[in-house]
């Protein structure tokens, strides 16, 4: 159901429009976390060591990819707010043939350096071909992912958060299933875990593309939606990229992490891959908020309604730091518990080490909330360049402290990279938010005077 966010209640309207994607976002993260539990449960530590090792890399494909498709959605969505439905048409198809050009080039390139780069994150040798069989599977079913992310972008931007999540749920439940019969039934082994989440996101890409087919008028495409307009083009690769980038850099970093915790031995590596899921799921109600701001700030701002979108993004603020305490309360009451569904036999090595991460990170669940925030509501703006440089300054702190503090205080230092990076992170993307929404409202004064829209 198509749903116009210039008007009404902004925050009864990003609430509504979040819960779908915060249960969609859920079940997406049962994508990876129901493969390192069945992995964990039925292969054992090592088995669970060799998928999270490689953890870190995977994040880096879903990170470009889901960078690379919501900048080009940022267009769709201005495109909608505006009432240009030719716009959102082309658009549209600019994107699906950019995405596919896209997913090519990058999956000839991740598979022919998929070794080098698990030398170089210091994977051990008695788990290095389970992790090489785990991500090469991942790699190859690059499309399916890339096609996933930018149809349910596309469906967002529209202004529907439900239909993309009824697709998920199913196929996150395929995917579970598919996992025990792959690994237990057929005895494929790590990879079977991998494959299963492959064939899952191909159910999804189905469904995305015949619901809208069917359901989506404005997305009827005509012959000459398809014709490349270079300039058009132009103007999605200009924010796609910068997304991109950023969303790799923020990757790069948690394989700079992965790599040093990966000299530390199988059983810091599936403690940290325990911590790291679920800090993951912890963080998906900020991420959903993150989300909805993207399309929220997207649609006001090619309408012109500058006043809306403080008002949005403050509110959504605020509800991020409530979400943020709750998080930080469930985390210190369970987080022993959590790690503990992840391994067959419980291993107080491997909880020790997990809750140490979970205990210091939760306290600076506030700084990521913001980012998310602030991050997405720029990008909505289709300006790219501040959450890009705050994702460099997330690389370097995060990276920094990961490698001299490790060296210094040994896994201890490497728990505190992340809250460091999200403290620099976030000052500079509140930051370049209120100046660049500052400078946008006065732009916005004057085009009103000339009868312009702000995206001209």
């Amino acid at each position: 159901m198509i749903q116009n966010m210039t008007s009404g209640n902004p925050t009864s309207l990003i609430v509504r429009f979040t819960i779908p994607l915060l249960i969609g976002n859920v079940f997406q993260q049962l994508y990876s976390i129901s493969d390192i539990i069945i992995v964990g449960r039925l292969l054992g530590i090592n088995a669970l060591a060799a998928a999270g090792s490689t953890g870190p890399l995977i994040f880096l494909l879903m990170a470009i990819t889901i960078g690379f498709t919501s900048g080009l959605t940022v267009i769709t969505a201005q495109r909608f707010g505006s009432g240009d439905n030719r716009g959102v048409r082309r658009s549209a198809a600019t994107s699906i043939i950019i995405s596919t050009l896209f997913t090519l080039t990058f999956s000839l390139i991740m598979m022919f350096f998929l070794r080098p780069i698990l030398h170089m994150m210091n994977v051990p040798e008695e788990i290095f071909e389970d992790a090489y069989s785990f991500i090469s599977v991942m790699a190859q079913g690059l499309v399916m992912i890339v096609f996933y992310n930018l149809l349910s972008g596309i469906i967002r931007a529209l202004g529907d958060s439900k239909t993309p999540l009824y697709f998920l749920i199913f196929a996150s439940l395929l995917n579970i299933a598919l996992n025990y019969f792959l690994i237990q039934g057929l005895g494929f082994g790590v990879e079977g875990s991998a494959l299963g989440t492959v064939i899952s996101l191909s159910i999804s890409v189905i469904c995305c593309f015949f619901y809208i087919v069917k359901k989506f008028p404005i997305l009827r495409f005509h012959k000459d939606d398809w014709r490349m307009d270079w300039k058009f083009t132009r103007q999605h690769l200009a924010i796609a990229f910068p997304m991109s980038v950023q969303f790799s850099i923020i990757a790069l970093s948690s394989i700079v992490i992965q790599s040093v915790c990966n000299s530390f031995g199988p059983v810091t590596i599936a403690a940290f891959t325990s911590a790291m899921r679920i800090e993951q799921l912890a963080s998906q109600p900020m991420v959903s908020f993150g989300i909805a701001m993207a399309t929220y700030t997207a649609q006001n701002y090619g309408a012109g309604l500058i006043g809306r979108i403080r008002r949005g993004v403050f509110n959504c603020s605020m509800i991020s730091l409530g979400l943020s305490l709750a998080m930080a309360v469930i985390i210190f009451t369970l987080g022993e518990e959590l790690v503990d569904i992840f391994i067959k036999d419980r291993s107080d090595d491997v909880t020790a080490q997990a809750r140490t991460y979970l205990n210091i990170s939760v306290l600076f669940y506030f700084f990521l909330g913001q980012i998310f925030i602030y991050r997405n509501a720029l990008q909505g703006l289709g300006r790219p360049v501040i959450p890009l440089i705050s994702s460099i300054v997330e690389l370097g702190m995060r990276s920094f402290a990961a490698i001299v503090l490790a060296v210094h205080f040994g896994y201890i230092g490497v728990c505190w990279a992340s809250p460091i990076a999200w403290i620099g992170g976030a000052a500079v993307v509140c930051f370049g938010y209120f100046y660049t929404i500052h400078n946008i409202g006065t732009r916005y004064l004057y085009c009103h005077h000339h009868s312009e829209l702000p995206w001209h």
